[in-house]
């Protein structure tokens, strides 16, 4: 008996279905275990899908399928562990200051002259050009 479900929109759920369905109506007889390659697809596809839609689909025992993922997540090949490293990373390379430096020359009308150089920062320059201007 088919079982006609609202997830025949799934192109490889129904593929594997129609070859789960082919084996059914093809095996040499009823006890006939499900082949491995038929579990392999099952177990890849329960691994993106719902396992109870897949069981459901493909028309398993949900239980059946569960152990299943539990022996393949056992023998999943792992990559072969690779010691890890230790990589030094040298320090950026320490460039001289280079502080903002400003350089101010005034000359009064009287022909006194006022030459400031100093980091932009520290010197209150406003204060002392007014100072510089009103002492004329």
């Amino acid at each position: 008996m088919k079982t006609h479900s609202p997830w025949h929109t799934d192109p490889q759920l129904k593929q594997v279905a129609g070859e789960f369905e082919h084996w059914r109506q093809n095996r040499s007889h009823p006890g006939e275990r499900i082949p491995k390659h038929l579990w392999d697809q099952a177990v890849t596809l329960a691994r993106v899908l719902p396992r109870s839609r897949v069981a459901q689909h493909l028309r398993l025992s949900p239980s059946d399928l569960n152990k299943h993922l539990a022996t393949h997540n056992g023998s999943l090949p792992h990559p072969p562990a690779t010691p890890a490293r230790f990589v030094e990373v040298p320090p950026p390379p320490t460039l001289p200051s280079a502080t903002a430096t400003m350089e101010i020359e005034l000359e009064r009308s009287d022909g006194v002259r006022l030459r400031l150089r100093g980091p932009e920062s520290t010197l209150p320059v406003a204060a002392l050009v007014r100072a510089f201007l009103e002492g004329s």
